[in-house]
Formats: structure tokens, C-alpha cells, sequence
């Protein structure tokens, strides 16, 4: 889960209840709840929910106004008839008098006067005029024949938030011809809207909204939107949020324009309309609330919204909007509450703001805002709400956001921002800050939180933050969350003698380096029910006994960090412990199972990465009677299951990781329950259970690799049909691909991996339509036949590897135009000629290919690398580079499955274990390609090695190959080519592997910086070629090629760039391979920071620098799970 997060609805839902209109709150997709708020989903017994949403957005002011041009009406005794009718109504509806505060207290008594019982109102005469019968929980007893339709004078009539069980609204509605007010909001009524209600002329408030209750919707189909509003030209409020409205294009828009003229409040969410929105709507003149949210508008916000001179609300979340957000609609004079959130294809900036009292909400969260915050967002003084997280903006925060006194919630998250954390002394109404997953530096100062008593969610997580923590941060009297993990915050936490009474209910300090032991202060925490520390370098003794002092304590999380663990605990005073659901002691440095665990009430635990040998015992399986949800032993050294043992006896088992061990003998039959399943990188040596696919109908994740597996796969794979990632790569599997796994493509499945078995006969051509593969790796079997035309019908695929085989066919032009990333076919007998007839060559992301070891032949056109776009521009975002390619699956719990390739480098096969997505590859070599190399070529920017070695190419080298400032590796060997070798090879200053040998070039190397740092082997088989580094000189009279000296620093200096053998050496190749090799296996701590590392190494490498250096995780960079 996310670390901001508690829930988040597709819904629109308040977020909370206000007590004031200073603490506006809104209704937004996806609204991320606070701390403070509770993860609800709204119901019908919410008596404040419709309240709630009229205060934010402003229609409780407008209804008083319209109440004033109504008659107004002196209350007088009901008339008996009038009583009569609403007794029968209480008898003929059936609700819940626990939950009833209206009905409930009606009564016969004589002397009961019954306009004055609640929710009833009656005019001079003694008629009954109103009913506000909302929030009853009345669940039955609204039929044509029922009593409320003799109340012919009702001019209100409110039954909004009861459920009526999917029964269609009652077509004698039309007996209210003087009905002004109709409120049926979420009342659970389904089907066809009923022609009758256009018969009610008189209606100024219309409100059928149906967004959270039924199971099915509200339909206005037959009779359609115009035939309910053709005759209601008295409307002034319009709510229909969640009616299947049958108008599409521009239609609902004029049909609104036409016939409802005074229009003043439009709700319109989730009504399944289509854009765009037509410039006749502009001819509502009077709207002041219009709310079109999570409809598929698809199309741009038009101009004419600035001249609606009235607007206070204007929301139009999720309807796929794009293109450039017209600015001047900030600058509204009305407009109080502005929310374009989730229209992912919106761009805009914000514009320089005039001072104003009216713009309270500002939501453009997860839209493509850029650019910077402008300083005079200070005038803006009634904001309260910012919501402008996952978008690009940049930039510093500007420190007069500080000057916005009324603001309560802050969200900045997920931007670009850079520069110091702005000090908040006059912000003493904000709860909730965050300003996550940006690349704020500096240190925390107790000056940032003075004054900030209602201060109630803070969230710097995840940005470049130093120093020391203040203490008084964890004395703000109102704090109930504190994330500040994945910075780099260090020094030992400073202990609070006699602390206050705190409200933290969750403290997340993980992936920091902070220092010493861990604060005593913090088992003072009463309310604490998180505590999350791993990835730190705290140190001395934690004694599990501790604990028993922070009663409400379920989630505790210690690895990775320096600590012994005592877990000595005297079973008497086990009933005294909190109930600790999430334990996690990854990296404790743990020798034995500690059996006191098994007393506690665990749902999950993580003993990852200790030094655990031996058997897995038989109690492990039976702590808190079998409810494990959650169980990793990976990285120990555990060699098989205490008997007897029933992993399959745990029926809510989700996940479970005994990967990287020396488990050996024949595969446990797996939990049924279980999502996630890795067995990878163990000993077992058994054949896959023929039934294996029963027990996994349910996973999306399964990994068997790099064990001993033998025999065929099984055909019950197909079975699981939720799976997602399938690895069982690196066994020594036979026999043929099962077709009923490329049949089933057309499910779930993300991953198919099956790389380095035995595996034999065709490839299936049987990938169907809507296949969702994104890696397909095949490689280092010996499949033969045809290459499956049928992977056409796999849009989504990122990798294709199917080196290593023996299977025929052309290049694939099939993927041209796609989202591929790498394309391997390496040492297989493909051929026929690159160039796709008719087609324009377009690699719009590809960034990997090797085609190397086949018979491919003929020219490359001129253009033929004109449009690989993935290779042009080096566009590096921190985050995705620091991630690599890879596959997110389960996202809630940030699962994650990490592709790799193996590709020749400087001779040799290299395994990458994370491809970066900076790394770029081209590997023609060992075909039959002819004629001249492109120009185009230099126009990939970007490209790291280029292999064309082993070929037919003639003519000169092109000398656009120097415009390629990132080559690291250059193979143009074994091939004809002619002329002299361009001067512009010698910028080529990153330049670390050359070979230009047996070819026909001649002249003199030429004279640089970087030619003559190759040695001569480089440069052999071309005996016209003369000069430094070989032993031929092209004068006589002096030695030509010797590169230019340069005196810097105090001694002469030759080269400058970064040599590729040291990031070689770092992907586990030369001098220190076994030591490196050992650490990989047996400490996954330093194995993180070691990938760490090369991935900095790259990065410099492409004249970028990392964008911090986070270490995340218990796993390692390798082809499976991490968990952050």
C-alpha cells in the first residue's frame, strides 16, 4: 500500500464533515483520505452525507435564495385527513426504527399537532406541503397504490439516501403538479426514469442522482433526456450523477440549452456521456455549479467556461479531457472550487493570480500541469485546498504559500519540486501536508511545525531530506501520521524525556540513515499501531518485550538494520503483548526460528535474508490456527520441511517466498489461497506435479526457476487462469510448449518465462486476440519452425526474446509501430532482407535489439534508422530509471517482476540482470548484410553499443557515427569497409571498446585523445591503415598518432572518459569476480547497494546523475519479485 494512503474509490465521496465553510472539503475521484479521516465508503444512513456535499460546493446559499421567491407559508394546525394520510404512510413503509429519527416518533395522540412532527410542513391551511423523509432507512413500502400519492398539495418531497431495494421509481409521481422540489438521490431505485415526471412543470429542484447505491443503474433511455426536460423549463437544478443518460456528442449539450435556460446547478457525473462538449451550453447563462465528472468527454475544455459569470463550482475529474486548459479560467470571479483531477492528457500552467477571496478547492491531481507555482498563488487568501500531486510540475515551492491562512490540506506530491521545504508558521489551520516523491533537499528544522498544533498528516517520503529529525516533530499534539521514509535523514534520534501523550498512530522512518539505538520515547506511543524502521543503521539490542508497552502495536517492521533481536519472552505475559498482525525481521542476523512467534497472532511475518538453516519447522504453519497471509523465508540456507508439514492446509495463505534457499526433493503442494508463490532458486530436483495448476487456480504470480526441475510442463498451467507472471526458466524442462498457454494469452497472463530448459518442437501459433503478454522469453531452448505470426494479436509486449534456437523465419515487422523495448533473435535461422516493404521503419520505444547470428541479407536504406525514436533522445526520469524494465502486477503491495537479457558484449555473454531503460543496444552482426552503413545511424543519440561485425558492408565509415556521444562499444570488425576512419570517431570521449579490424581501410589512425588509447588489435587486417597504436608509421620522419599530452592537476593526462570495463566488472566480470560473486549470494543487504551502484555508474555514463539513491527492498536485482 502506498504510503499515503489508506483507501481510494472511483467514487465522489466527502472526504470528511465540516463544521464551518472554512473547512470546505471536496468531493473528488479518487480522493486520498487523511490520517484523521475515516476510509469509508458513504452509505445511506450518513445523516450529514447530502449536507456535507451542498457545503462544498455551494448549493445550501442558492436553494435559500430560491426558497425566498417562493411563497412563504404560515404554519397552521393539520388538517385531520392530512394526519390520517401520513399514519398510513408510516404503517405502508417498512424501515429500521433503531435508525429512524422522523418516522419513529409520529404518533396518533389526538393532541399531536402533526405539521409540527419532523420532516412534515404544512401550509396556512393545514395541508402537508413538505416531506424531508432523507436518511430513514426505509427499505420498502413505496408502491403506486401507497398513501403519499393523496398528499396532493406536497410542493417538497425528500426520500433521498433510503434504499428501496431495485424497484423502479413510481410512475404516480405525476400526481404532484405542484411540486417544485423532487429529491430521490441514492434511494436504490433502477430501470427507466418514468415519462410522468416531465408532466411536473412546476419543478424548480430535480434530483434522481443514483452514484452509490444498486446494483444496477438508473437508465434514461426510452423516454430520453429531452422527453424528462422538455416541459421542466422551470428548473433551475439539474442532478442526475450515475443515470445511464442515452445522448452522446453534442447532443445532451443542447438539449440542456435549449429547454432549461435558467439552469443553475448541473450534475452530470458518471452518466456515460461523450464529448465534445458543444459551444451551445455556453447559453446557460446562469450556471453556477457544473459537475460532468468520470464521464469519457474525451475532448478539450472550451473557452466559453470564462464567460459563465456566475460559476462558484466547475469539476470535471476522469473524463479523459486533453489538450491545453485554458488559464483564464482561474481567474473566474466566482469561482470557488475548481477540480480537473485524473484527466492524464491536460496540460497546463497555472497563471499569475489577482487577488481574490472566492477560489477555496484547486484539484489538478494527476493531470500533465508543468511548469512552476507562481509566487502570487499568495493571493488566492481563502484557499483551503491544494491538490496538484502526479503531475510535472517543478521548480521550488514558493515560500509564500505560507501566507495562505485558511488552508487546511496541502498535496504536493509526486511532482518535480526541488530546493528547501518551506517553514509553515501561519498555515495553523493545515491537517494534512505532503510533499512526497519530489527532489526536496535540506534539513527539517523544529521551525518547520511551530504553530502547526492541528497539524494531523505529514508525508516528506521519499525525496533527498537530511540531516538530523527534530524532536518536535514527534510532539505535535494532533499528529496521527509521520512518513519520512526514503530520504536521507541520519544521526541518532534525540530522546524525549517525559513526552506528551501522542495521537501517531503510524511512524514510517524507513530507508533513511539514521543511527544509535532506537528511542525509548517511542514506546511511550499509546495510539502507535505502525512503526516501520528497516533500512536504517539503528543499533544495540531490541527486546521483542518492549513492545508490550504500545498496546494498540499491529504492524512492526525492523529489517535491515544493525539491531540483535531478543525475542526472549516469558509465555506468561504473552496475553499482556498488542496484537502484532505484521511482523517483519528481515536481515536480523537470526541463526534459529524463534519460537516465540508462534504465541503470537500474526497475519504476516518476514524472516527473509538471516542466516535460518536446516528444517522449516512444522509450527510456522499453524500460528494463529493457520491465518498467515504472508510468509517470506527467502535468502536463508533451509534445506527442507519438518514432518509433517500441510502448506496446503493454509487456505488464506496469499503469499509465500521460500526462494533463494537449498530446499531440495520433490515440490510442496502449494496453498491454494496463495496470489504470489516463489520457489525460485532452490534445489529441487523433482518433475512439476501434473496437478500443479489446481492448486494455483488463484495465483497471479509463480516462479520455479533456477531449481532442477525435469519432465514436461504440465498442461494444468492453463488451469490458472488469474496468473500473471509464469518463470519457470533456468530447469531442465522437455518436451514441447503447451498450446494451450498462448491460447490463453487472451486472460491475465503478463509474463510467460521459460528461457534455458530443454524444450523442443514449434512455438504454438496461437496467441489470441487481446493477448495481454509484455514479456515473452523463450530463449536458450531448441525450438524449431516458424516464428508465430500470432504474437500480432499482443499489442502490449515489451520483450520478445527468442534467442538461442533454431526457429525460421523474416524479420518480424510485426512490431514495427509498437511499444517493444527488446527484440532478440539472436543465433536462430531467420532471413530475408530488414527493410519492411510499404512500411515506415518505426521504433517508437525500442531500445534492445540483437539479431545477430542469423542469415538476414541485403542494404539498409539511408533512412532506415531515421525513426527509432527510442534511441534518438536520452529523456531519463530518476524514478523510472532507478526501476529498470519491468512489469508491476498487484500493485496495491508494489509487486513488481524485473526482466533480464543475455547479450554479447566485448566477446563475451553477459547476463543483464536489470535492464536500465538508458541502456541501448544494436547487435547486427554475423549476417549477410551489404552496402553502406546508414548516416541515419547518427542519429541515434542516445545509443550506448553498436555490433555490425561479421557482415558484407562496404564503402566508408560514416562519419555521423561521432555524433553518437554516449557510444560505449563500437564492432565494426570483419566486414569490407573502405576509405579512411573519420576524424569524428576521435570525439568520441565515453568510447571504451573499439574494433575496426579486418577490413580494407587505410590512411593514418587519426590523431585525438581517444583512437590511440585502443591497442593495436583494434586496428589489425587492414593493411592500408598506418600510425599510433600500430607498429607502422605513415612518416618516417616522426611517429605519427601519438595522442596530445596535457598537463593537469600536477602530471600529464591522456583520457578522460569512464572506462566500460569497470561497469563491466560491476555486472559481475573480472578481477573481482569471486569475492563479488559470494557477496551476491550471501548478502542481499550489500547486494542491493552493490546494483545500486552500477546503476549510478550507467547513469554517469549518459552525462546524468541518479536521481538519489534509495535503498528499497529485501530482494535483489534479479528476474522476480521485489517487495518495497
Amino acid at each position: 500500500m502506498s504510503d499515503r494512503l489508506e483507501c481510494k474509490w472511483w467514487y465522489f465521496a466527502p472526504t470528511r464533515r465540516c463544521n464551518d465553510d472554512s473547512q470546505l472539503q471536496r468531493w473528488s475521484t479518487g480522493t486520498q483520505i487523511s490520517a484523521a479521516e475515516k476510509c469509508k465508503r458513504p452509505t445511506k444512513g450518513d445523516g450529514n452525507f447530502r449536507e456535507s456535499e451542498k457545503k462544498r460546493a455551494g448549493v445550501e446559499d442558492r436553494v435559500k435564495k430560491l426558497e425566498q421567491n417562493e411563497t412563504t407559508h404560515t404554519q397552521s394546525r393539520c388538517l385531520e385527513d392530512q394526519k390520517i394520510l401520513l399514519l398510513k404512510l408510516k404503517v405502508e413503509f417498512r424501515f429500521d426504527p433503531l435508525a429512524s429519527r422522523k418516522l419513529v416518533i409520529w404518533n396518533e395522540n389526538e393532541d399531536e399537532d402533526c405539521c409540527s412532527w419532523d420532516g412534515v410542513e404544512c401550509d396556512g391551511a393545514g395541508h402537508v406541503i413538505s416531506l424531508e423523509l432523507d436518511n430513514e432507512s426505509i427499505y420498502a413500502g413505496l408502491e403506486n397504490s401507497t398513501s403519499l400519492f393523496s398528499l396532493q398539495y406536497l410542493e417538497r418531497l425528500n426520500l433521498a439516501f433510503n434504499n428501496f431495494n431495485n424497484i423502479q421509481i413510481p410512475s404516480r409521481l405525476y400526481n404532484f403538479t405542484n411540486l417544485t422540489h423532487l429529491n430521490l438521490s441514492e434511494t436504490g431505485f433502477v430501470g427507466q426514469i418514468p415519462v410522468e415526471l416531465s408532466s411536473m412543470r412546476r419543478l424548480v429542484s430535480l434530483d434522481l442522482s443514483n452514484m452509490y447505491t444498486g446494483n444496477q443503474p438508473l437508465k434514461l433511455e426510452n423516454p430520453d433526456l429531452k422527453r424528462l426536460v422538455q416541459n421542466l423549463t422551470e428548473l433551475r437544478e439539474l442532478n442526475l450523477d450515475g443515470v445511464v443518460i442515452a445522448a452522446h456528442g453534442r447532443n445532451w449539450s443542447r438539449i440542456l440549452s435549449s429547454f432549461l435556460p435558467n439552469l443553475r446547478v448541473l450534475n452530470l457525473r458518471q452518466c456515460y456521456l461523450s464529448g465534445p462538449i458543444d459551444s451551445s451550453l455556453s447559453q446557460l447563462h446562469s450556471l453556477e455549479v457544473l459537475r460532468l465528472d468520470l464521464n469519457n468527454l474525451s475532448t478539450t475544455v472550451p473557452d466559453f467556461f470564462v464567460n459563465f459569470s456566475k460559476l462558484t463550482t466547475l469539476s470535471l475529474g476522469g473524463c479523459s479531457l486533453r489538450g491545453l486548459f485554458p488559464s483564464k479560467i482561474f481567474q473566474v470571479p466566482t469561482l470557488q472550487n475548481l477540480d480537473l483531477s485524473y484527466n492524464f492528457l491536460l496540460s497546463g500552467t497555472l497563471p499569475q493570480f489577482q487577488l481574490t477571496r472566492s477560489l477555496r478547492i484547486m484539484v489538478l491531481s494527476s493531470t500533465n500541469f508543468s511548469d512552476s507555482l507562481p509566487d502570487s498563488i499568495s493571493n488566492l487568501k481563502m484557499l483551503s485546498r491544494i491538490e496538484l500531486n502526479n503531475c510535472k510540475f517543478s521548480g521550488k515551492i514558493p515560500s509564500t504559500i505560507t501566507e495562505l491562512t485558511e488552508l487546511i490540506y496541502l498535496d504536493l506530491s509526486d511532482n518535480n519540486f526541488t530546493g528547501l521545504i518551506p517553514q509553515y508558521p501561519m498555515l495553523k489551520k493545515l491537517t494534512y501536508i505532503d510533499l512526497s516523491r519530489n527532489r526536496l533537499t535540506g534539513s527539517l528544522s523544529s521551525a518547520h511545525f511551530e504553530a502547526l498544533s492541528n497539524l494531523e498528516y505529514i508525508n516528506f517520503g521519499h525525496n533527498l531530506l537530511t540531516g538530523n529529525l527534530p524532536s518536535a516533530l514527534f510532539v505535535l499534539p494532533s499528529l496521527q501520521k509521520l512518513l519520512l521514509s526514503n530520504n536521507q535523514f541520519d544521526g541518532q534520534i534525540e530522546e524525549i524525556p517525559n513526552p506528551p501523550a501522542s495521537q501517531i498512530k503510524e511512524l514510517d522512518l524507513r530507508s533513511n540513515n539514521l543511527q544509535g539505538q532506537i528511542p525509548k520515547f517511542l514506546f511511550k506511543f499509546e495510539q502507535l499501531n505502525v512503526l516501520l524502521l528497516s533500512f536504517n543503521f539503528f543499533n544495540g539490542t531490541f527486546q521483542l518485550e518492549k513492545t508490550r508497552e504500545i498496546r494498540n502495536l499491529s504492524s512492526l517492521d525492523l529489517s535491515y538494520n544493525n539491531l540483535a533481536i531478543d525475542l526472549n519472552v516469558n509465555n506468561s505475559t504473552f496475553s499482556f503483548f498488542p496484537d502484532i498482525k505484521r511482523l517483519k525481521l528481515a536481515s536480523c542476523n537470526l541463526e534459529e526460528f524463534p519460537e516465540p512467534l508462534q504465541h503470537l497472532n500474526l497475519s504476516a511475518l518476514d524472516l527473509s535474508a538471516n542466516q535460518l538453516k536446516g528444517k522449516i519447522p512444522t509450527w510456522i504453519w499453524e500460528i494463529n490456527n493457520r491465518s498467515l497471509t504472508y510468509l517470506n523465508l527467502s535468502f536463508n540456507q533451509l534445506t527442507s520441511f519438518e514432518k509433517p508439514y500441510s502448506i496446503h492446509s493454509l487456505t488464506i495463505l496469499t503469499v509465500l517466498d521460500l526462494s533463494f534457499n537449498q530446499l531440495h526433493g520433490e515440490l510442496p503442494i502449494p496453498p491454494p489461497s496463495s496470489a504470489y508463490l516463489d520457489y525460485s532458486n532452490n534445489n529441487f530436483n523433482s518433475s512439476i506435479p501434473a496437478d500443479i495448476g489446481t492448486y494455483t487456480s488463484r495465483a497471479s504470480y509463480l516462479s520455479l526457476s533456477n531449481n532442477s526441475f525435469t519432465g514436461v510442463i504440465p498442461t494444468s498451467f492453463c488451469m490458472a487462469y488469474y496468473l500473471l507472471v509464469l518463470d519457470l526458466s533456468n530447469n531442465a524442462l522437455n518436451g514441447s510448449i503447451p498450446s494451450c498457454l498462448t491460447e490463453n494469452s487472451g486472460g491475465y497472463l503478463g509474463v510467460l518465462n521459460i528461457r534455458r530448459n530443454r524444450l523442443s518442437g514449434n512455438i504454438p501459433d496461437s496467441f489470441s486476440i487481446g493477448c495481454r503478454l509484455k514479456t515473452l522469453d523463450l530463449s536458450h531452448n531448441s525450438l524449431t519452425g516458424n516464428f508465430p505470426g500470432s504474437l500480432v494479436n499482443c499489442p502490449l509486449l515489451d520483450v520478445v526474446n527468442i534467442g538461442y534456437n533454431r526457429v525460421e523465419g523474416t524479420f518480424p515487422c510485426m512490431f514495427m509501430n509498437t511499444n517493444l523495448r527488446v527484440l532478440v533473435l539472436r543465433s536462430n535461422r531467420f532471413h530475408g532482407e530488414l527493410q519492411c516493404p510499404g512500411a515506415i521503419q518505426e521504433w517508437p520505444k525500442l531500445q534492445i535489439i540483437d539479431i545477430s547470428v542469423n542469415n538476414f541479407t541485403g542494404d539498409l536504406s539511408p533512412s532506415y534508422f531515421l525513426n527509432w525514436k527510442g534511441m534518438k533522445d536520452f529523456n531519463y526520469d530518476g524514478n523510472e530509471g532507478h526501476k529498470g524494465l519491468r512489469f508491476d502486477f498487484l500493485k496495491l503491495n508494489e509487486f513488481y517482476y524485473r526482466d533480464t537479457v543475455t547479450l554479447t558484449i566485448k566477446g563475451l555473454d553477459m547476463e543483464l540482470k536489470k535492464i536500465s531503460i538508458v541502456f541501448t543496444h544494436i547487435d547486427f552482426s554475423r549476417n549477410k548484410l551489404k552496402g553502406k552503413i546508414p548516416d541515419s545511424i547518427g542519429h541515434l543519440k542516445s545509443l550506448y553499443l553498436l555490433n555490425l561485425s561479421s557482415n558484407a558492408f562496404t564503402e566508408t565509415i560514416p562519419a555521423t557515427i561521432g555524433n553518437l556521444k554516449q557510444l560505449g562499444s563500437l564492432d565494426l570488425s570483419m566486414n569490407r569497409l573502405t576509405g579512411k576512419i573519420p576524424g569524428e570517431l576521435g570525439s568520441l570521449t565515453f568510447l571504451s571498446f573499439l574494433n575496426l579490424s579486418f577490413n580494407k581501410l587505410s590512411g593514418s589512425i587519426p590523431l585525438g585523445r581517444q583512437l590511440q588509447t585502443f591497442s593495436a588489435d583494434s586496428y589489425e587486417g587492414n593493411a592500408g591503415l598506418c600510425g599510433f597504436p600500430l607498429n607502422i608509421s605513415c612518416n618516417s620522419n616522426k611517429m605519427d598518432g601519438v595522442p596530445p599530452m596535457k598537463f593537469e592537476n600536477g602530471h600529464f593526462q591522456r583520457k578522460t572518459e569512464i572506462d566500460l570495463d569497470y561497469i563491466f566488472a560491476a555486472l559481475g566480470y573480472g578481477t573481482g569476480l569471486g569475492i563479488s560473486v559470494l557477496l551476491l549470494l550471501f548478502c542481499p543487504n550489500w547486494r542491493e547497494r552493490y546494483f545500486d551502484e552500477v546503476d549510478k555508474i550507467l547513469l554517469k555514463i549518459f552525462h546524468k546523475q541518479r536521481g538519489r539513491n534509495r535503498r528499497i527492498g529485501a530482494g535483489v536485482p534479479r528476474n522476480q519479485i521485489r517487495r518495497l
